[in-house]
């Protein structure tokens, strides 16, 4: 009797420890189905057995934790029975629709050449369609019958497929290239926050400002840049056809002539000789070099270092710049996005290579913790980007908590400063292009008179 009562105390007591697991999972338990003995794997026991109650031991406690073990196994057997076939194949099925997908995509991002205007009229009208309620989907629908342009009416055919699919509408957009990286950081930060319709309108807003930032700029240089080639056109014409003629007349003549005369005649004689050659060559070299110098990305840089070096322009391009910082920096901090990544969005926007760079600066900086006051003074020169008084600004405001509201303020008030400043730019340039025709015109007038007025003092006794 002692025997049997040694031998089954360590069971009882091992059995009130393997219990105390199986309280602790004990929701886990009641609903894992019952598994019977006859299905369990059989355990191999332990080579080392000390005695009789310690193999008694092993051997109870190897019955009790064998069930536990094996509950896993087969609810998720059964959970893999629950799936229904379809649901198992479905990613072999999203991965075999997404190439067709991916090019009709890339089929789309073209035809953002040449929409500007319907643009502008498609977000003007989504965002007053949305705010009114109508569906996103019926909103497309009364748009596209307003829009001129075909290749407008097919992006707006490839948007309602996407979102039909559920896709989400910054998503889409992107797929089309049609706005920019800010625009679409504005358009999925309403539609989480329910400010799709708001955002809209702000990003109608910008594009249309952006538009009237490159309509004064343009205003601004095409009088001058009208007259020059005129003047160009008229220069050349002139050396090209009279010159030649009266390079004969004055060696016939047998008299010492100018040194302006003797070039410009020599000018006139190789264009007569080489002018079909030469002048269409200068033309295309110049649009070239125009090109090269104002628009091509890696050289572009060039004629923005000249543009800032030209009094009054320079000027311009300042308060252009400043003005859409102040505003699109405002906007966006308004809109919900982080600070950082409105600056990266505003490096994006800017076309003016030192600009660009200043804001990765700033955004660099500002995400390593430090604020605008260190930036700006840890940037060489920044106050030719940003005037000082600018600076004093942003940095009283970001330490008094109203940032959004000066950068909104300095936008608006920049903005005045640029319609001033086109309207003075027109008029300064006036005077400086009379100037550079009057030296033209005084030169080729004087080569030309001068021999004349000496080989009529030589007639004289």
């Amino acid at each position: 009797m002692d025997k049997l009562i040694l031998k089954h105390r360590p069971l009882a007591e091992n059995s009130v420890l393997a219990e105390e697991p199986a309280d602790k999972d004990k929701d886990a338990s009641e609903t894992a189905p019952k598994v019977s003995d006859g299905d369990m794997p059989e355990k191999e026991p332990d080579k080392k057995i000390e005695s009789p109650a310690t193999q008694g031991t092993e051997k109870d406690i190897s019955l009790v934790s064998k069930p536990t073990a094996s509950l896993s196994s087969p609810s998720t057997a059964s959970a893999k029975e629950q799936i229904p076939p379809s649901a198992r194949t479905l990613p072999q099925k999203d991965a075999a629709a997404a190439p067709p997908n991916k090019m009709k995509r890339k089929r789309v991002t073209w035809l953002t050449i040449g929409v500007k205007q319907d643009k502008i009229y498609f977000i003007e009208n989504l965002s007053m369609l949305l705010f009114a309620g109508m569906n996103i989907i019926t909103a497309l629908d009364s748009i596209e019958v307003g829009l001129k342009s075909k290749k407008m009416r097919e992006i707006v055919e490839e948007l309602k497929d996407e979102i039909g699919e559920g896709i989400p509408i910054w998503e889409a957009l992107e797929h089309t290239g049609l706005l920019a990286a800010h625009s679409l950081a504005l358009i999925k930060i309403g539609e989480k926050s329910g400010r799709l319709s708001a955002n809209l309108k702000v990003i109608a807003t910008q594009e249309q400002k952006e538009r009237i930032f490159r309509s004064k700029v343009t205003s601004a240089m095409l009088y001058p840049a009208i007259v020059l080639f005129f003047t160009l056109i008229v220069g050349v014409g002139i050396a090209w056809f009279i010159l030649p003629k009266l390079s004969g007349v004055f060696s016939s003549l047998n008299i010492k002539l100018p040194i302006t005369t003797k070039f410009l005649l020599g000018f006139g004689e190789f264009l007569g000789k080489y002018g079909t050659i030469v002048v269409p060559s200068f033309l295309v070299a110049l649009i070239i070099l125009f090109y090269f110098i104002f628009f091509f990305p890696k050289t572009k840089i060039i004629g923005q270092k000249i543009i800032f070096r030209i009094p009054g322009v320079n000027i311009l391009s300042q308060q252009i710049e400043l003005s859409r910082f102040g505003f699109i920096l405002g906007t966006l901090l308004s809109a919900g996005m982080p600070l950082v990544d409105a600056l990266s969005s505003l490096a994006e926007i800017t076309g003016f290579f030192d600009y660009k760079k200043f804001y990765k600066y700033l955004s660099t900086n500002i995400e390593e913790g430090n604020s605008f006051q260190k930036c700006f003074a840890g940037y060489k020169h920044s106050d030719r980007l940003i005037p000082f008084p600018v600076q004093q600004m942003i940095v009283a405001s970001e330490q008094s908590g109203n940032l959004k509201e000066t950068l909104r303020a300095i936008g608006d008030n920049f903005e005045e400063k640029t319609d001033i400043s086109t309207k003075n730019l027109s008029v300064a340039l006036e005077p400086i292009l009379l100037f550079v025709i009057w030296a033209v015109v005084v030169f080729v007038a004087l080569s030309v008179i001068m021999p004349i007025y000496s080989l009529i003092g030589g007639f004289n006794p």
